[in-house]
């Protein structure tokens, strides 16, 4: 940041990478990874996940373990994707702040993958800061269904490793995003979430989590990254001021990736 330069920070998207071990975790831990979803569209051996039958009530006692050990290396936990268990029993052990990386507010489109108001508060109360989500049926309840597809898709995929990982994953990819989906939702409804971010979690808890490389159709006018200065615009219209518009679109991560990690 000071050297005004674009940089990486390296995340892993889903627990099952680390194949219930913790020594693996370490292993991403030296190869530079500094995040991790606990879950991803399934649930893991020791997490449940937003979009699958719950298994385990949340947290298993190994899941646990997870959450205190990525603590103790300087991982941030990151809870998007997880059921509302999963996210609760996360709370109650971490020694850290966490982050829900790319979820919108429930109470504008109640989708699971979505918080609560009452989820905000407790990510609040912890430090940490939730990544409003710019895709399909995040932003607006019409685009659900949408959503609900994509999800599926994601949830019945048949558990395979090595090539035919890659070849499916590349598959479901083309079947996914070679196409934009045609959605509803605007900027001005990203802002509406923003908007209701900040007034329950307050201006130090709310970022943006676009998921511009994770679904097939965004909010008309945020097609890609390029179009950033048009959601800027609409939040100062609103009377953002320039140094809270600052914290949504970097700072606030910034201070959890400084806190967790030590950087």
């Amino acid at each position: 940041m000071k050297a005004s330069k674009i940089s990486a920070f390296l995340t892993i998207e889903g627990g099952h990478a680390i194949d219930d071990d913790l020594g693996v975790l370490r292993m991403y831990y030296r190869l530079g990874i500094r995040s991790m979803t606990l879950t991803h569209a399934r649930n893991t051996n020791w997490a449940d996940s937003a979009s699958d039958t719950p298994a385990h009530k949340g947290l298993t006692d190994f899941g646990k373990e997870v959450v205190r050990e990525m603590n103790r290396l300087g991982m941030i936990v990151d809870l998007a994707h997880v059921s509302d268990k999963t996210f609760y029993d996360a709370l109650a052990i971490t020694t850290k702040p966490l982050i829900v990386s790319h979820s919108s507010m429930r109470a504008i489109s109640n989708v699971p993958r979505n918080v609560t108001d009452d989820m905000l508060r407790a990510l609040a109360k912890n430090g940490g800061v939730i990544g409003i989500n710019f895709g399909m049926g995040f932003i607006n309840p019409k685009d659900a269904k949408a959503l609900a597809s994509a999800t599926d898709t994601e949830a019945e995929a048949p558990p395979l490793v090595g090539r035919e990982l890659d070849e499916y994953a590349a598959e479901n990819a083309e079947k996914l995003f070679a196409k934009r989906v045609k959605v509803v939702a605007t900027v001005e409804d990203v802002a509406d979430h923003i908007d209701h971010a900040v007034k329950v979690a307050g201006i130090d808890h709310v970022g943006i989590g676009s998921d511009f490389d994770g679904i097939a159709g965004t909010a008309n006018g945020l097609e890609d990254v390029s179009k950033m200065p048009d959601l800027a615009a609409v939040l100062l219209k609103r009377g953002y001021a320039e140094a809270h518009l600052k914290k949504i679109l970097g700072e606030n991560f910034l201070r959890v990736v400084r806190e967790v990690t030590g950087g």
